[in-house]
């Protein structure tokens, strides 16, 4: 739990994790309430630095700094200005983006860009550039972001926007936190009529079926994925469920939903129980479920009305979800390979399959252009992300070969779900790691902004 604010040797160190509970590390974790303090804990940091943490939605070990300070930043959560008018938000950086929903959606504004979950800080959002359902046509999240107040590793902080300072503004889009700490950003909403969605599903026989789908309908919609049963195999290789949706227009409500058409009220269901036995989700148990979710799917639905909540964020309504891969934790693994790159990414499928590696959260996407940031995960061309029980036998070995495959096909993965990825494999994708490097030391020359993500990496 974090402790009082105490820059310096007072706090006491506690153990920290991803979201994918795997390699904790034992840090000093403050929780600054004020930009004050905020500029205080980094300038006394020791040796081993400081790195910034929101809500700790990042799977791997991104937010983690082993014998350093961690500055959980969710006590920086104040709305300062919304313009209702022209759909803009100021907040800090630990508000969340269920929070900004609560507050947004009944003035008819939404976020621009959501991920899978709405638990995740403004701040967490700009340093992992995250991406949402809707890459193919809206970007990246920081696309939408007109201004970062930023706290660099000198002790100084800046109003950084993408016009004054470029460089710096797209190193810490996506940067994961290593070229400061987020205060507070100027976000771009879009406007909404409801707080409902309509939505089409399908299915889709296999993985070419399903590529193909994307490629001839993806422009016509706004929001775009594909659950993929990656322990299919032979015919059946790659077979998916296809969901696609927009924002409810007012007169696609029913009556009885159009006296309140902006409601947010997300279900809630008990957390996951606090201990489970491993081996739960494994390839039998897994299996079944997918069997089960491809069968319930129907083959061809249209203009289903859907909660804005259930369409973008089912799991939040199961608090902790991630203790449902017991003691031993969960690898999220997500790549993306360009266009024209499609036989790599059926290798790799077929691979997974063959492996029978036991997913059941596996999607499938297309992102559109490439984001401007340095680190910016999304590429043109086809991301798939996966989880993977972390006790798997072998499974260091075979995702090492995957990284190589992809890597060679030109692609990348995420580093804000990565904690096993090797640092000769992360120059071969990130081709501006060079300048993001010279970037941090011009901005910290001692190094006070730093991760356990940063070290692993040699970032």
């Amino acid at each position: 739990m974090p402790v009082p604010f105490a820059a310096g040797p007072a706090a006491e160190a506690v153990s920290v994790t991803g979201w994918g509970r795997t390699a904790p590390s034992s840090a000093q974790v403050l929780r600054p309430s004020s930009y004050e303090e905020a500029v205080a804990a980094v300038r006394e940091c020791g040796g081993r630095g400081a790195i910034a943490r929101g809500l700790g939605r990042a799977y791997g070990d991104a937010a983690q700094n082993a014998g350093g300070a961690v500055l959980d930043m969710t006590g920086l959560d104040r709305i300062h200005e919304i313009d209702a008018v022209n759909g803009l938000v100021v907040c800090d950086a630990g508000v969340s983006l269920h929070r900004l929903m609560q507050v947004l959606l009944p003035l008819g504004w939404f976020v621009p860009v959501s991920p899978g979950t709405r638990y995740v800080t403004v701040g967490g959002a700009i340093g992992a550039d995250i991406h949402g359902k809707n890459h193919h046509l809206s970007g990246s999240f920081c696309r939408h972001v007109r201004a970062v107040e930023l706290l660099t590793g000198d002790g100084e902080t800046r109003l950084v926007t993408p016009e004054d300072e470029p460089d710096l503004f797209w190193a810490t889009a996506g940067g994961m936190g290593l070229t400061g700490v987020v205060l507070a950003a100027t976000v771009e909403l879009m406007p909404v009529e409801t707080s409902m969605m309509t939505v089409d599903t399908e299915r889709a026989a296999d993985l070419d079926d399903l590529m193909a789908r994307l490629t001839a309908d993806d422009h016509r919609y706004r929001y775009s994925v594909a659950w993929i049963d990656l322990l299919a195999r032979g015919a059946k290789t790659g077979r998916a469920v296809l969901t696609r949706g927009d924002h409810a227009p007012l007169d696609a409500l029913p009556d009885r939903l159009r006296a309140d058409p902006l409601a947010f009220r997300p279900g809630r269901l008990p957390a996951a129980p606090r201990f489970l036995p491993d081996g739960l989700l494994g390839r039998r148990s897994v299996g079944l479920f997918n069997e089960f979710w491809y069968r319930k799917a129907p083959r061809e639905q249209r203009g289903r009305l859907q909660r804005l909540s259930s369409f973008f964020h089912p799991l939040d309504g199961l608090p902790e979800w991630n203790r449902i891969y017991g003691r031993g934790g969960f690898v999220q693994y997500q790549f993306v390979v360009g266009h024209g790159e499609e036989e790599a990414l059926r290798r790799i499928v077929r691979r997974i399959g063959s492996r029978r590696c036991p997913s059941f959260l596996a999607v499938l996407k297309r992102f559109g252009d490439a984001d401007p940031g340095w680190l910016s995960f999304p590429v043109p061309g086809w991301t798939l992300a996966l989880d993977i029980p972390a006790t798997l036998p072998g499974l260091a070995a075979f995702l090492d070969e995957l990284d190589d495959e992809v890597a060679a096909a030109g692609g990348r993965v995420y580093l804000a779900k990565d904690a096993r990825l090797r640092p000769d494999v992360l120059a071969r994708m990130y081709p501006r790691l060079d300048d993001f490097r010279a970037l941090r030391s011009r901005y910290d020359p001692r190094g006070a902004i730093t991760s356990d993500l940063a070290r692993r990496l040699g970032v």
